[in-house]
């Protein structure tokens, strides 16, 4: 007969297999794979560098600010390249925790996820499933939002809305989801382009449930249930977006932010303040482009109280105020800085970003974050030499729809839409480059860069055209300092 105590042993160690399944007596070993090239290995980590694993979509504190240090300044040649790997089509960032580097792509007619070693990108698993979606703006085919690693587990969302929870030791499928499915939902301009979030015990997705709502939705991370779904009748007109939603503790409270709003006749949007526990809406605040084929991209960027949110164009940025009770008020808005599909970043008292739809006439810009009145923006171009059949070309190349890292000593790592690389002082003052290289020559250079234990990720998204018409790839650097 079982005691009491018997009973809660039980009991515990089946919630305790739950919460943390037991670990695989035989998980995969990394093994060589096809497109793989190893270069060379990193240096070791200076012994008080400090390192991050950058698990989601705009890093660990969902802001594009890393805590790293220790990190070196490169040469004209450009940092040492560790490894690459050939890659298929898609936008979607790499994610890293515990060494391992998870990418979603597509090959041929599959969506694909691989998991990687990060310092040799040797592969440990792959999970596949087909996808039928084609771009229909002549844009590639594969999946735009980031995988996020939480607790042992994989959480992807495809550009048909198929969403998977995968076991991070062996690529097992845990739960799944088709989204589009289930909420009868159209395919949006550009698929799906939304990073899920994980909060707390839940996956939170903006999937723009219209005309009836929800506008967001929240899973149960490790049983895949549906937990809640906003209720609010403004947001319920609101489709979803390629912002992704961002958590933040705001006034002593924990909420996250939704900035909703994709393909719409009239277009609708805006932002929502969610509590993360049961879905309830704070507030709903309109701001969306008058233009039909416009969209939401740009994250909600947390700052302190305050919020920022911002759309090209034409509609600009706002800055909200957010109150202990709950409500908002606007500090300011500014038609100076409307990103497109980029994060701007806070620094000292003023704001970063890209101003424009771009490619061409799209500025570095800072705004004073007290005022939002515009301090200085910059286009920035390099004059760049290509070889051709015809003999040697120049060509104008600007930074363009780039992407901004922030890291503890002040300076930003950028990398522009064409695969320039660069260390830059930014400051009210001005625009000061410290380090400039070109790493590739291609486009679409659009997927933010991973910086993660002193390495650094980035997407070649389509060819280079100076080094023998290499296709799209992923790409480790080492940008470790010197380990004393």
């Amino acid at each position: 007969m079982l005691t009491i105590k018997s009973v809660k042993i039980i009991l515990f160690l089946i919630v305790a297999c739950i919460i943390a399944p037991p670990a695989f007596s035989n998980p995969p070993v990394a093994k060589e794979q096809e497109g793989l090239t190893f270069h060379t290995a990193p240096k070791p980590l200076a012994v008080d560098a400090v390192t991050q694993d950058w698990p989601s979509f705009l890093g660990p504190t969902h802001n594009a600010i890393s805590g790293e240090t220790k990190l070196a300044d490169f040469p004209d040649a450009g940092p040492t390249l560790v490894w690459e790997v050939k890659r298929g089509s898609g936008y979607a960032a790499p994610a890293i925790a515990g060494g391992r580097v998870v990418m979603i792509h597509r090959l041929d007619d599959n969506e694909v996820v691989d998991c990687l070693e990060a310092d040799t990108g040797k592969r440990f698993w792959r999970f596949s499933y087909p996808t039928t979606y084609r771009d229909r703006y002549g844009l590639n085919d594969g999946p735009r939002a980031a995988p996020v690693i939480d607790s042992g587990f994989v959480y992807t969302y495809g550009v048909e809305g198929k969403l998977h929870c995968l076991d991070l030791s062996t690529g097992e499928v845990k739960w799944k989801h088709d989204l589009l499915d289930e909420y009868k939902l159209p395919q949006q301009f550009f698929g799906v382009g939304d990073t899920p979030l994980v909060e707390g015990d839940h996956v939170i997705i903006n999937v723009g449930a219209v005309p009836n709502g929800p506008c967001a939705v929240a899973f149960n991370k490790i049983t895949g249930q549906r937990v809640w779904g906003t209720n609010e009748k403004l947001s319920n007109t609101w489709g979803p977006s390629y912002a992704s939603p961002i958590p933040a503790t705001v006034n002593g409270v924990r909420r996250v932010f939704v900035f909703a709003g994709g393909e719409s006749r009239p277009p609708k949007g805006g932002l929502l303040s969610i509590d993360p526990v049961n879905g309830k809406v704070d507030f709903a605040v309109k701001h969306r482009s008058r233009t039909y084929e416009s969209v939401n991209a740009s994250s909600p960027l947390i700052i302190g109280n305050q919020v920022f949110i911002s759309a090209c164009y034409g509609d600009g940025g706002t800055l909200y105020n957010l109150l202990p009770d709950g409500t908002s008020t606007e500090a300011w808005t500014s038609l100076s800085l409307g990103t497109h599909f980029m994060n701007a970043i806070p620094k000292d008292g003023y704001l970063y970003g890209v101003d424009g739809h771009g490619p061409l006439d799209c500025p570095l810009v800072c705004l004073n974050l007290k005022t939002g009145e515009e301090v200085w923006r910059k286009e920035v171009n390099f004059r760049e030499t290509f070889e051709t059949t015809n003999g040697p070309q120049k060509r104008d190349l600007g930074l363009a729809r780039c992407s901004l890292i922030l890291v503890p000593d002040g300076r930003f790592l950028c990398l522009g839409e064409y695969g320039h690389l660069l260390w830059l002082d930014l400051s009210p003052k001005g625009y000061k480059e410290l380090n400039r290289t070109w790493l590739f020559a291609a486009g679409e250079t659009w997927t933010g860069p991973v910086l993660s234990h002193g390495l650094l990720y980035v997407c070649q998204n389509s060819r280079d055209i100076l080094h023998g018409s290499q296709g799209p790839r992923l790409l480790c650097y080492d940008l470790r300092g010197n380990a004393k």
